[in-house]
């Protein structure tokens, strides 16, 4: 029995597109949660929801700051702009504009996570950094957003990153532009919460954005790349199934059995 479920799950591994191989399957606990028989969770996902919380705190534009129950601060589409608290201990970067990267990061920082890769191949990026796990799902960007001045776009030069720590799946889109395909989604896996640009313009239309959003079905929404729509236009876009919470701290303090039973859109200030 034990060999047909191997030789299933490693013919499903490579039927999928390489957007699932580039997502490293190997110790995710969120893709595995994924493609888990329905209510089958890890046990170590089950210990680690009873007592460990993570601290996510909004720091600007798109930079979200995550601190593990060990201590690691993760910032999102790092650009030195925005007040960290402390150096974070990982960044991770998109290279759309001046505002989601630093070619020259703090030197103390000790993982520089690129999401665009080098001679035309993709980021890979499959990391451990303490009690976090960090891997990533790319997608096409817009050339435009680059500095060469050419039109159409290029392949992987966006990374959705996803986060597991604490027995949370934690997603951020970055500069998406395009829509997610079915091989986008199994790549990604189970999210919980997820991070998501509203700007409706500069990333992707509200309504396109809205569907992902749906089709992702995390538990918590947090708004990112909002300096241009009024968040009140993507609360009726993603519709009724969303609970508002619209919060006057810059701070969440989460853990998996303290996840809203209805999928809610927390807005954060920012610091």
């Amino acid at each position: 029995m034990l060999r047909c479920l191997a030789a299933f799950v490693a013919s499903f591994v490579m039927l999928v597109s390489p957007a699932w191989a580039q997502s490293g399957f190997r110790g995710s606990e969120c893709l595995a949660m994924a493609n888990a028989p329905p209510r089958a969770v890890p046990v170590s996902l089950r210990r680690a929801a009873a007592a460990e919380q993570v601290l996510i705190t909004y720091r600007g534009h798109a930079t979200y700051t995550i601190e593990s129950p060990g201590g690691v601060m993760v910032a999102t589409d790092y650009s030195g702009t925005y007040d960290t608290g402390r150096t974070p201990d990982v960044v991770t970067m998109n290279r759309a504009h001046s505002t989601h990267y630093t070619l020259a990061p703090d030197p103390t920082i000790a993982h520089v996570l690129h999401g665009w890769g080098t001679d035309g191949q993709p980021a890979r990026i499959h990391e451990r950094v303490g009690d976090v796990l960090i891997r990533n799902v790319t997608t096409d960007i817009r050339r435009y957003l680059f500095d060469d001045g050419n039109a159409g776009m290029i392949k992987d030069g966006n990374s959705i990153f996803i986060f597991e720590v604490a027995g949370l799946c934690i997603g951020h889109l970055g500069h998406l532009h395009t829509t997610l395909d079915d091989s986008h989604i199994a790549a990604i896996g189970r999210i919980d919460i997820l991070m998501v640009p509203i700007d409706g313009s500069y990333t992707m239309s509200l309504a396109g954005i809205s569907e992902i959003t749906k089709r992702l079905r995390a538990s918590v929404v947090l708004p990112m790349h909002r300096f241009m729509t009024p968040l009140d236009d993507f609360m009726r876009r993603i519709g009724q199934s969303f609970a508002i919470d619209q919060r006057s701290d810059s701070a969440l303090r989460i853990s998996r059995d303290t996840l809203p039973s209805a999928p809610t859109v927390i807005i954060l200030r920012g610091v």
